[in-house]
């Protein structure tokens, strides 16, 4: 049995790849703001976004596993072409959307830590542009080396853990209440609001920050592309275990520790403005001003560019499944490049450094159902239809109660 899981071990990778992707600007924001804002009382929500995300996901790998199609043909032959149709679309507009926090993160981050280092000043415009020559070249060349991804995979999967290793210092160096960690664990409470964010809007975002369409989009063929079939059910399930569940509760649970311990207990003011110095001190209190917050702003880079990266991976992969363009073609890699206006986003919400990942999250959170009901439409099994129905309704009931309760506070938020 050891010898199995020794070589589960060693073949996972398409969760990491999910980690990689989740644990970007909307996972960064929503954490950093429940910890800030509401202390430990937002726990919950990171656990209880991945499990039903995992469960989510297993339930694509059981159907796409062993079914030697294109994920998409397979959603277009089974489900119909409007439900494949609304996927891919809905993965492509997702990417987009999502694309503008990213750089809007990433450059603030850049222009926190040249200030850092003694330049200050700099328009967060400068670091969007090294951002996206950075992303553009990455991103084309994912298209042209298989063994490129691998060690890709292999990168992003350090870094997941190097973010997780920083957040446990400053748990472990700062005073944490581990029984009202353990109350923060009970689901569904949802604090009043504090400096205009409520507990409720950070809660959505959260949920939908754990697992995206595109993500959903970009699951089945990362198995596709490791040449998995149904032999690999049972490593796929713990590939997303370990690779995916595992690094995302930990990651997020100790970012809302971690920031609950130092900004929330320090009353640092945290809004809808806060900057990326502000939000540094979490690591800065404690590791040091200089180093601290450098480490801090890297973390974040670290985060968008990887989210970045796989953003534009997925809008590859839609171009190339729908109008059927050859793997690693210049047409292919083009499509790669749809959703860099995103880099604009500095330019016009830099004062919404980390805000601008909730109300993202929560729209391309809107845009989930979309893939669900497609699946839900393929699942045969009973259990793979509950657990889809389930998901269904906890995400709609969220966003039916954000539109009817928060939609004119986010708005004013924002503007």
């Amino acid at each position: 049995m050891s010898g199995r899981w020794r070589s589960y071990w060693r073949e996972i990778g398409p969760g990491f790849l999910q980690s990689a992707l989740t644990l970007g600007s909307g996972t960064a924001a929503s954490s950093l703001f429940a910890g800030a804002l509401f202390g430990y009382e937002l726990l919950w929500v990171g656990p209880v976004s991945i499990l039903i995300g995992v469960a989510v996901l297993r339930r694509i790998s059981l159907l796409s596993l062993g079914d030697a199609r294109a994920p998409l043909q397979a959603m277009r032959e089974d489900a119909g072409a409007g439900f494949a149709w609304a996927w891919a679309g809905g993965a492509l507009v997702a990417s987009v959307i999502w694309h503008f926090p990213q750089y809007n993160l990433g450059a603030n981050a850049l222009v926190d830590a040249a200030e850092v280092l003694g330049r200050p000043g700099l328009h967060p415009g400068w670091g969007s542009l090294l951002i996206l020559v950075w992303a553009v070249g990455l991103s084309l060349l994912y298209g042209k080396d298989s063994r490129f991804v691998r060690i890709y995979e292999r990168v992003l999967k350090w870094i997941v853990w190097g973010i997780v290793l920083a957040l446990a210092w400053v748990v472990l160096n700062t005073s944490t209440d581990w029984g009202a960690v353990a109350r923060g664990f009970i689901p569904f409470r949802f604090p009043e609001a504090v400096n205009g964010v409520s507990g409720f809007e950070i809660a959505l975002a959260g949920l939908a920050a754990a697992v995206g369409i595109n993500m959903v989009f970009l699951y089945p063929y990362s198995l596709r592309a490791r040449g998995w079939g149904a032999e690999q059910k049972g490593l796929a399930g713990f590939d997303l275990i370990v690779g995916m569940a595992v690094p995302y509760m930990l990651a997020t649970s100790l970012l809302v520790i971690a920031t609950a311990n130092t900004l929330h207990a320090d009353g640092v003011v945290v809004d809808p403005k806060a900057t990326i110095s502000t939000t540094a001190q979490v690591l800065g209190s404690v590791i040091g001003p200089v180093s601290g917050r450098l480490l801090f702003d890297f973390g974040l880079l670290a985060m968008a560019l990887s989210s970045i990266t796989l953003h534009m991976v997925v809008c590859g992969l839609v171009g190339m499944e729908v109008f059927r363009f050859e793997y690693g073609s210049r047409a292919h890699r083009l499509c790669t490049l749809i959703p860099i206006p995103g880099a604009l986003a500095p330019f016009v919400w830099a004062d919404h450094a980390v805000y601008l990942a909730v109300p993202t999250t929560i729209a391309c959170g809107a845009l989930l159902p979309l893939a669900y009901f497609g699946f839900l439409k393929r699942e045969r099994s009973a259990a793979g239809r509950a657990i889809l129905l389930g998901a269904l309704v906890v995400l709609g009931a969220a966003l039916f109660l954000f539109l009817r309760d928060q939609l004119p506070s986010w708005i004013a938020a924002i503007a």
